[in-house]
């Protein structure tokens, strides 16, 4: 669920309500052997339209709930106040702030774009802009694992999905292989909000079982993962010889 102490969160709502899942085919724990389940995946989910019935959000929303199945903690950010990038000086204004604090919570991201005018909207970007590559000393995506999504107003395009990639490999994170991207959305969803049962939204079940997966994988090799050579001449951080020993072995 959504953790409440922070303002710019949305509030799931029916978290445990599923009503265009068969329960009969899910894998409930998805991760399972995978890696270390001491604590639960954190997941930052991030939508890129400000419409009243936006959906992106609702599509968001249905795959927040099904991380919450999966035993995952999911926050939702809300940009409806977010700043262009520049826009304040330093960025220094509590939505960016907020929004890079719950990237260093996170360990997977899911991001959700429409598609306008062949692209990601500017909402989207406005977000990951506002994501450097180190803040204070710390990354704020760097290693995390990312599932892209998309939603079209008419028929099927995997255009927002491709640059969600593009963007995603910039910041340095692992996406995982599998998309969805929603056809005539409008259609998909209910006047509740909520999707219908269809093959897209079995492909958002896909998406999400595969996020979890590779989170749960990747997560207790994160840092080594994407430890750089570049980086430690930068920070003058030698190797010291019993881990370059043990890096070969």
């Amino acid at each position: 669920m959504n953790d409440s102490k922070h303002g710019r969160l949305r509030t799931l709502d029916a978290p445990g309500v599923l009503p265009a899942l068969k329960p009969a085919y899910l894998d409930a724990s998805p991760a399972l052997g995978l890696g270390p389940l001491d604590h639960p995946p954190r997941i930052l989910l991030l939508y890129g339209s400000l419409r009243e019935r936006s959906f992106s959000r609702l599509a968001v929303e249905e795959a927040a709930r099904l991380l919450h199945h999966f035993g995952c903690e999911t926050r939702i950010f809300d940009p409806s106040d977010l700043p262009l990038p520049d826009q304040v000086a330093g960025d220094d204004h509590p939505a960016v702030h907020e929004l890079r604090e719950h990237s260093l919570w996170s360990e997977g991201q899911v991001w959700c774009s429409p598609e306008r005018h062949g692209q990601i909207t500017g909402i989207m970007k406005a977000q990951i802009d506002h994501l450097p590559l180190a803040y204070k000393g710390l990354r704020p995506t760097q290693g995390r694992t990312l599932a892209v999504m998309q939603v079209c107003a008419g028929s099927q395009s995997f255009n927002s999905v491709n640059t969600l990639r593009v963007l995603g490999r910039w910041m340095r994170m692992f996406t995982i292989p599998n998309q969805s991207s929603v056809a005539k959305a409008y259609e998909e969803f209910d006047e509740a909000g909520r999707m219908r049962p269809s093959s897209y939204y079995d492909r958002i079940v896909d998406v999400m079982e595969e996020l979890v997966r590779f989170t749960v994988l990747l997560r207790p090799h994160a840092d080594r993962l994407v430890d750089r050579y570049s980086e430690r001449v930068e920070q003058d951080r030698p190797v010291s010889a019993a881990s370059s020993i043990l890096s070969s072995i």
